[in-house]
């Protein structure tokens, strides 16, 4: 046992590392038997990812040309990938798997397991670097390397904010700029803190604007937190700027290439503000932070049939039993922790974050709380309730950019990841009460109730990421642009995956989030298909191969060809459901 010990706390990081490897293998299994043909869950977001990967492989290793300037999407207008978040860095880290494999459903794979490794190992470091423990920082790992909020975006696919992996690296730099560390430490030079945020923030910059966003609003209240309540003096204190200055220096490179995109498109007017009524369906509610899963193994069925979980995707910000009571645990023994006043201001903050995330008013259960309105103000207002309104309502129409937010609810994962930390400091605390020869059963109960408090049970919905037999067809013709009728088919994400496989312009492309000008233009146009004004549209944009769905319209294979003959489009041939016809 004591060679275990020894031999864990000289390799720990490694062993963190291939635990947590592990892990994501168990915990996503049987993903690992299929990684480079399948997805989890359904067809959506995840083959939009792949279709990214594809694509940035293909345009700079191939091709040589700018990925960002999607020209053969949305055509001709083209079509800027800024509409979407393009999260440069996830795509980085899948590259060199795409480029040695030429495989990009493997490359997708593979970074969002990666991102569960990352992140258990994100916050290892921070917890082990003020606690000075190997096991707490180990546990403290695990709760949010594998929190439900990641299996909830895995499971729909969305690689950009499945990369949590920066934010620990970011907070540990930031609560060092405030003279957070362990006790006993070295006093790290004091460039370290500097260089260790500014990187990290422009890191998540890379990743997700709705994450820089965020962090850039918890931050400001992280450090008013600190000014107000424990360190007035720095208000004047020079040297303390100097420092924040810094590391906001050290950012600036990387948070302006990634915000470059997007502030051109916006300033073009491509980037619109959300409506108040989505936001507002978008506001967590404190149900969100309490209730499991809907798909843990054990009471995830429960919990859906139960409560109103319609946005569990979005609402999944359990905290987990095990962290919540390791982080209560330590905030009632704070006077005895060495972090005592840091734990104060992370769970100060992680407080401020669900506030933030519960967005413009206050829900319950998925559904606004209101208040009556007295009957001699129930005219005036036009309504018998008011909701209880919240700072983000204000935000809404206040700050800049706070409206080009559609879910606020993803503010829940700074209180996520802040009380994990909590938990870390907790779980050190317990672990130095123990007696030392128990303390090894102690960590690995611990590990077990997170494991089963956690665990989505075995995936068993995949998708296959394949192209159709049309797509291989397309592959082979001459050039020309392609349509998919009904038109209501366009924006699917996995027509915009097809492009990679047969290569031809496309009038269509991944457009839900922030639909471009040409888009919103002839999408009622082409809705009537097949009629003499529809096909007209389709000569005017250059269509030339057009694709229709038998199975989408209401009358047989020979009728649907005949009125389309009749129109002036050739029928060429039939792949499975396609009717492929050429426009004269």
């Amino acid at each position: 046992m004591n060679f275990l010990r020894r031999t864990f706390s000289r390799h720990a990081v490694l062993w963190a590392v291939l635990f947590y490897g592990l892990l994501a293998m168990v915990m996503t299994w049987p993903l690992a038997t299929r990684m480079g043909s399948e997805v989890v869950g359904e067809i959506g977001d995840n083959i939009y990812f792949v279709w990214m990967i594809g694509w940035m492989k293909k345009a700079i290793f191939v091709l040589g040309v700018n990925p960002f300037d999607v020209w053969f999407l949305n055509y001709p207008e083209g079509w800027n990938m800024a509409y979407t978040e393009i999260t440069p860095i996830q795509l980085a880290l899948a590259m060199p798997f795409a480029l040695l494999t030429d495989n990009a459903t493997l490359a997708y794979n593979l970074v969002l397991l990666l991102g569960f490794v990352l992140s258990g190992l994100g916050m290892f470091l921070w917890v082990r670097r003020l606690t000075g423990h190997n096991g707490a920082a180990l546990l403290a790992g695990m709760i949010f390397g594998f929190i439900p909020y990641r299996f909830a975006h895995f499971l729909i696919g969305h690689l950009n904010l499945s990369g949590t992996h920066w934010l620990p690296f970011y907070f540990m730099g930031l609560t060092e700029l405030l003279g957070f560390r362990r006790h006993d430490a070295v006093e790290p030079a004091a460039w370290k803190p500097v260089v260790l945020t500014g990187i990290s923030l422009g890191l998540i910059a890379l990743t997700s604007q709705y994450y820089l966003y965020m962090a850039v609003w918890v931050s400001a209240l992280m450090v008013l937190c600190y000014l107000i309540f424990m360190e007035r003096g720095c208000w004047r204190d020079a040297a303390f700027w100097k420092r924040m200055v810094a590391a906001g220096l050290v950012a600036l490179p990387l948070v302006a290439l990634a915000v470059a995109p997007y502030a051109a498109l916006s300033q073009a007017g491509g980037l619109p503000d959300r409506g108040i009524s989505i936001v507002r369906r978008y506001s967590a509610s404190l149900t969100d932070f309490i209730l499991p899963s809907t798909d843990h193994f054990l009471w995830g069925r429960w919990v859906g049939d139960h409560f109103n979980r319609e946005l569990w995707i979005e609402g999944t910000l359990y905290v987990g039993v095990v962290s919540g009571i390791l982080a209560l645990l330590a905030f009632i023994k704070r006077r005895k922790l060495n972090q005592g006043r840091l734990l104060k201001l992370l769970l100060g903050t992680a407080a401020l974050s669900l506030l933030l995330a519960m967005g413009t008013d206050l829900h319950w259960n998925g559904a606004p709380l209101e208040l009556p309105v007295p009957a001699f103000l129930a005219e005036r207002f036009a309504r018998d309730t008011l909701p209880i309104i919240l700072p983000g309502y204000i935000l809404f129409y206040v700050f800049p950019f706070y409206a080009k937010m559609r879910a606020l609810m993803r503010f829940g994962v700074f209180t996520l990841i802040l009380v994990s930390a909590a938990a870390g400091l907790g779980a050190a605390w317990l672990l130095e009460k123990v007696q030392p020869r128990w303390r090894v059963g102690v960590l690995t109960a611990l590990l077990v109730l997170v494991f089963v408090d956690f665990y989505p049970g075995p995936y068993d919905q995949f998708a296959p990421v394949a192209a159709r037999p049309v797509d291989y067809w397309l592959a082979k013709q001459p050039d020309g642009v392609v349509a998919q009728m009904p038109f209501s088919l366009a924006e699917d994400q996995e027509h915009t995956y097809y492009t990679l496989i047969h290569g031809k312009p496309y009038i269509g492309g991944f457009f839900n989030a922030f639909p471009p000008p040409q888009y919103q233009r002839i999408i009622p146009l082409l809705q009537p298909f097949p009629d003499e004004s529809s096909v007209e549209v389709l000569r005017e944009l250059g269509v030339h191969y057009v694709l229709v769905d038998v199975d989408e319209f209401q009358m047989n294979q020979e009728t649907l060809k005949a009125v389309c003959e009749d129109l002036g489009l050739d029928y060429l041939d039939r792949f499975e459901d396609q009717l492929v016809f050429e426009l004269r």
